[in-house]
């Protein structure tokens, strides 16, 4: 089970649209084989994705790390978020005042 869901993590450089569980490509079939024997030494699920995103980058991984690097793509959507709330507030509150005057 784990090892499916190492695959299912990992998506295909040649497909760009699937992960190397559904897909059935030569670079996935790879893959799947260098996932098998990196389990088959003992290697936990972290190292694996340590080791092929050393090798491709970290965009094979669906669900990258949390770092400094990628910080600012994390918290961008919720401080916009945020803003936009803070914003409408303002916005509210100073057609209320309008009004009552």
């Amino acid at each position: 089970i784990k090892l499916l869901e190492v695959y299912k993590n990992l998506r295909c450089l040649v497909c760009q649209g699937q992960s190397i569980a559904d897909s059935n490509s030569d670079f996935a079939t790879t893959i799947k084989l260098v996932v098998q024997d990196q389990f088959k030494e003992g290697k936990t699920e972290d190292e694996i994705y340590k080791f092929l995103t050393s090798k491709y980058g970290e965009w094979i991984v669906y669900q990258p790390t949390f770092n400094t690097n990628n910080f600012l793509l994390w918290s961008l959507p919720y401080a916009v978020l945020i803003f936009g709330g803070f914003v409408i507030f303002l916005i509210v509150r100073k057609t209320k005042n309008k009004r009552v005057n």
